[in-house]
């Protein structure tokens, strides 16, 4: 049974949702969508585990006023709430996965086990964008300066869901959907306040986190984040990586089963 939490952080009540009870594993939403992306792993995990997952600020059912904040600070006041001082095993996706990485380097007590897919990471190289992907970009900002909001959402979803190099509309049906309503509700919404945290240079600290690690990517993601990937997993001493084919930067969408078995299987290897 899905539980639904409001907890307060700052001057933000963010909106939590919990399923099923033992040890925590907490969902880190990406920048295009909302704690709805991990609906079909917090259901495949929740038998023995105790699932959360919740809306950052400026994305789903949050609300505040507005402040300058710290992402770092809003999870740990989730993991007070739920975790009630057991360390947790964070599971990120793209700017979800910075804030994991951050919080395992502020706070590594409270980490047990990280599960990266496709994560951002300060001090990473620079990428180097094929001119493909570099048309689409700019054609993102022109729509973005125009105020054209379902351009922006529509070119969104042909980079992060489909993938930037691959025919717009290849994920189809309830997957989209999904992505156009909760990137909708994100670029809609009022700001909030700036993230504070921006540790610099957490690329050269990798090597520090020790705990388990699994760090995934799809093989239709940007290519610059698919190497990112490959480096990070390199850096730390615990990680593997993983590419999983025929998906892009939010495979918890289209190939829900998959993540599922991937994060199902690290949870096991981290009890072990």
């Amino acid at each position: 049974m899905t539980t639904y939490h409001t907890i307060a952080s700052g001057r933000a009540m963010l909106a939590v949702e919990t399923v099923g009870s033992g040890d925590p594993v907490v969902f880190l939403h990406a920048n295009v969508g909302d704690r709805r992306m991990w609906r079909a792993q917090m259901d495949g995990i929740s038998a023995g585990n105790m699932a959360v997952a919740y809306d950052r600020r400026g994305f789903g059912d949050t609300r505040g006023e507005p402040e300058d904040y710290s992402a770092i600070s809003d999870l740990m006041a989730v993991l007070g709430a739920t975790a009630k001082g057991r360390s947790a095993i964070l599971v990120g996706c793209s700017q979800g996965g910075r804030i994991a990485i951050d919080t395992a380097l502020r706070h590594p007590s409270a980490v047990r086990g990280l599960v990266l897919i496709s994560p951002t990471v300060t001090g990473a190289p620079d990428p180097v964008l094929p001119p493909d992907i570099k048309s689409l970009l700019a054609e993102q900002k022109a729509a973005e300066a125009a105020g054209d909001l379902d351009r922006v959402i529509a070119i969104k979803a042909r980079l992060w869901l489909d993938g930037p190099l691959q025919p717009e509309g290849r994920v189809t049906g309830r997957a989209r959907q999904l992505f156009l309503d909760m990137n909708a509700t994100a670029l809609r919404s009022s700001p909030l306040g700036m993230d504070m945290d921006a540790p610099p240079g957490a690329f050269q600290h990798l090597g520090e986190i020790a705990v388990p690690a699994l760090v995934i990517c799809g093989d239709m993601d940007f290519p610059h984040i698919q190497e990112r990937c490959r480096a990070v997993a390199g850096l730390m001493p615990n990680a593997t990586h993983h590419v999983l084919p025929d998906a892009a930067h939010v495979p918890s969408l289209d190939r829900p089963a998959e993540i599922t078995a991937l994060v199902t299987g690290f949870i096991a290897r981290c009890r072990v």
